[in-house]
């Protein structure tokens, strides 16, 4: 997120860990609305904002070798609001990335990058896979690979944006 700030970009971080976010009930009431139709916890405003955005960068912890609850749980709900209401999302830059200890870090990017996809999002690349490791909070920040490759993301994330506000 700093390359973004660095580059010009508005950017906002928003914790899960710190949202309630319930699954979703598969009731279809977001047909036309959208956004999902019950506004019991957190979703509605972090979709608003999702919907309102040029592009999305998604992170993941992996405890179990895919993607958190939390996280599941957003990806689902968006998706059904999406698929519900065609073109939400189109067009927009998404970025995927997992911190993890050792294994899952591909499964849960590739998670992320599924949501995209099938959203028509367009993603930017980078040198490597975008994961960094380590076991505690902030291990990772020892992962100099893993943070090359973030820089090198964020950069191409900031060139699409650019391109796609043209």
């Amino acid at each position: 997120m700093d390359v973004l700030q660095e580059e010009g970009f508005e950017t906002e971080m928003i914790q899960l860990s710190e949202h309630k976010i319930e699954p979703c009930r598969a009731c279809w009431a977001c047909s036309g609305q959208k956004n999902c139709f019950h506004k019991n916890d957190d979703f509605y405003d972090i979709f608003e904002k999702m919907k309102a955005s040029d592009g999305i960068l998604l992170g993941s912890p992996v405890y179990s070798a895919n993607i958190s609850s939390a996280m599941q749980a957003l990806l689902e709900r968006s998706a059904v609001a999406a698929d519900m209401n065609p073109g939400l999302l189109s067009h927009k830059a998404g970025a995927a990335v997992a911190a993890v200890r050792r294994g899952g870090g591909l499964q849960a990017v590739d998670a992320m990058n599924h949501f995209f996809l099938n959203h028509e999002m367009i993603l930017p690349d980078s040198t490597y896979w975008n994961i960094a490791y380590g076991q505690m909070p902030g291990d990772v920040n020892a992962d100099s690979e893993g943070l090359a490759n973030m820089k090198n993301l964020g950069q191409n994330m900031a060139f699409l944006l650019n391109l796609l506000r043209k």
